[in-house]
Order: structure tokens, then sequence, then C-alpha cells
């Protein structure tokens, strides 16, 4: 198992890159299974979980190959065959298999999904677009079966705005027949980024972005290329940590209107913000004012940011409020941070934050995000050297983090425990 060491209280200073974003990758992997011939995909980032699907769909017989930044996946092979267990394990999203096999082969079985731990995520408004869509689905032995003899098109209003269900249902019904409208859909980015893959490989979506999408089935799917949209919770993260260590950086290859939420908090609290048009400047201050947030689902503050946004409250001066509304209980970072001194204490969905000095100290990653919270807090330590364990659950997310941070100007390390 591997470790990040971190000597902080170094400012960071320079440019760094953001790498196509995770949450759209995780989809549009599973999505190129609908197609006949290839699909490309580019601006891919280098991450564990992109290295897992490609083994899920060598695994059900597709031609994966991989250069770099770019994926070339070939499905026309594929075969229907049942996924319990294996690598279908070690992913949350895996669950849009089941839509992809299920909007291919009218059937799937697959093993509930894993990844990070610091909630359950329910899948109930999965399977009732699936079984709108005409599917039969049944949970047996911790495996989820769907069957359908056709899919045809449904009128589905979603009871929370899932970005999963969202896409889930999406990959299914593309491939059904007639009509389909999702009602009080996701309107995340990523979403757009599915549907624009869908659609250039012969699909037709309309209102991907909006509460209502609309899409008429079609019996048949080809190959295209598509480039990935810029992942806009790395960006977020390294906007917090250079804000976090009075720095000076210019995050590349970004979407500004997707970091309005972010932007507007780091605003409030003092931060100096220069947005152009594919990049965005952040510069430190030496003072911060307190600040209330609420992690809302798109185009709120972002789920994703809440725990690394944490961190970068403890720096300001006063009582801050961090409310998370998607998830009650992703605050298992919380007393991490206190084992380096933060003074935090988490009442219901909210943490209160007392600005206060942290210190270096052994701590451990309780999932992906925690796991940037982690990093960004010793990269503010003075004195000593923060020790941060699971770091498997850090590259999950954050491709090149020791390199990207140590061109930044930090003093950042891995370890083998």
């Amino acid at each position: 198992m591997e470790k990040l060491m971190i000597t902080g209280g170094r400012p960071l200073h320079g440019t760094v890159s953001i790498s196509g974003a995770k949450n759209s990758a995780i989809a549009l992997i599973p999505a190129a299974i609908l197609a006949e011939s290839e699909v490309i995909l580019d601006n891919l980032p280098i991450l564990s979980d992109v290295a897992v699907y490609a083994e899920i769909l060598e695994d059900l017989g597709a031609s994966v190959s991989r250069e770099g930044s770019q994926m070339k996946i070939d499905p026309s092979s594929i075969k229907s065959i049942p996924m319990p267990n294996g690598s279908v394990k070690k992913l949350r999203a895996s669950y849009y298999m089941m839509g992809a096999m299920l909007g291919r082969f009218k059937e799937a079985m697959i093993g509930l999904p894993g990844g990070c731990n610091f909630e359950p995520r329910p899948i109930d408004q999965h399977i009732k677009g699936f079984e709108a869509l005409g599917a039969t689905v049944t949970n047996e032995h911790g495996s989820i079966y769907l069957h359908a003899k056709e899919l045809r098109g449904a009128k589905i209003y979603l009871d929370v705005s899932s970005v999963g269900a969202t896409i889930n249902i999406m990959l299914a019904a593309a491939r059904a027949k007639g009509s389909t409208i999702i009602e009080n859909a996701a309107k995340e980015p990523e979403i757009i980024d599915v549907a624009t893959l869908l659609n250039s490989m012969g699909a037709v979506i309309k209102g991907a972005g909006t509460e209502t999408i609309r899409i008429e089935g079609v019996s048949e799917l080809h190959g295209c290329r598509h480039s990935i949209i810029p992942d806009r919770i790395q960006a977020g993260t390294y906007m917090i940590a250079a804000a976090a260590t009075r720095g000076d950086v210019l995050i590349d290859n970004v979407i500004p209107k997707h970091m309005e939420a972010m932007t507007a908090k780091l605003l409030e609290m003092g931060v100096h913000i220069e947005e152009l048009d594919e990049s965005i400047r952040v510069v430190g201050q030496r003072n911060y004012e307190a600040v209330d947030v609420k992690a809302l689902v798109y185009p709120g503050f972002p789920t994703d940011l809440q725990s690394p946004m944490t961190s970068l409250l403890t720096q300001a001066e006063g009582v801050s409020v961090l409310s998370d509304f998607v998830y009650s209980s992703r605050f298992k970072h919380v007393p991490e941070l206190a084992r380096m001194g933060a003074k935090i204490r988490v009442e219901g969905r909210s943490a209160i934050i007392e600005g206060s000095k942290l210190n270096a100290a052994k701590v451990k990653a309780t999932d992906l995000r925690a796991g940037a919270a982690l990093v960004i807090a010793g990269l503010t330590v003075e004195e000593g050297v923060t020790e941060v364990g699971g770091v498997e659950f850090i590259d999950r997310g954050y491709d090149n983090i020791v390199e990207n941070f140590r061109h930044l100007g930090a003093e950042i390390w891995r370890e083998t425990e």
C-alpha cells in the first residue's frame, strides 16, 4: 500500500492542466457498448476506475486499446455474459453497465457496485426507469438481474434528481422502441457529455442539461469519435488548493461556466479570481472571511467539492457552516482533519468549522474526495510532514496528482507502507 508524504507551508505557483472528467468517463466507456462499431474517446483521464472499466469490457469480449489519453473501443464482438463479481465490485459506477447491456442485449446480470464507502448509493430510481421501459428487475444473491422481451419508450418521473439514474435510463432508452421522456432529470454537465456521445453515435436525444430529456429510440448505433469535457471537480480541487496555500495558480483546460458555484464561494471568502476563455487564475490572499456553503445538485455547489472545501474553511477567520444536502454522511474526513488540529463539529447534515491552524499528522483517506481534502490540509501545514494513507482512493479520481502538485512547487511524494 502507498501513502503520500507532504511537507507543507509552500504557496503553489504555476499552471496546471485539467484532464478529462472522471464522472463523464465512467459513463462514456459503458455507453460505447451500445455501438456496433469502434468508438474513440479522447481526453480520457488516466485513473484506476478507467482501467477497471477497460477490464470489464475486455471480459465481455470487446477489443480495447489505449494510448495516453485516448481509448479505442470496438464492441462489435461483445457478448452478454453474467458479471456478478470481479471488476464490477471495484466500481461505484459499475451500475452504468445495467443500462448499456440492457439497451444492447435486452438483458444483464451484474453484481452490486463497490468503490467509495462514504454512503450507500441507492439504485431505486435506476430500477424504476428500467421497469418503466419494460424490463423485469430482480435482486438475487447480491446481483441485479434485468431482462426484457423488448424495451419500449415511456414517460419517467424521477423522484430524486439522480445523475446515475438519468444517464442509465438514457443508455437503455437510446435503443428502445418509441419515445422516452425523463422528467426531473439531473442537469450536470456530464449528462450533456453522455448525450453528445450518444447523438454522435446516431441516437436522438434532446434536452440534456434541462429537467426534461426526450429520447427517440433507434434500432442501431454506430461508432464515433468524442472528446471528453474537462473535469470540473479536479479543477475545483486545484482552485481550493491554490487558495488554501495562498498561492497563484492558473488552472488551464476548464469550462469556467461549470465552475460558477465554486468561483462564487471563493470570491465571497476574499480570494482573487480571473476568468479567461478556457482557464481560471486563482490568487490566494493572507486573510479569508468565513462563509456558509450548501452542497446541492448542479448548478449548486458540488457535493464532490464539499470535503476539499472543508480544508479551506479551516483557513478562514471566524466560523463557517458547510451543509451537504446531497449526501448526509459525507463527513468521514472530519475526524481525520481533527487529528491535524481542525476545530470542526458535525451536526446532522452540517459541519461547523472554526478557523484554526493545522498541524502535521498521520491521517487516512476514507474515500476519494476525503483524500483530496487531506492532501490540501497537508499543503497548508507549516511545520512537519503530513502522512496521508488510503492513496488508492485518491488515484480513483486524480491522475498525476503528485506530479501536478510538485510542478506547482509543493513538496509531496509517495512512499510504500
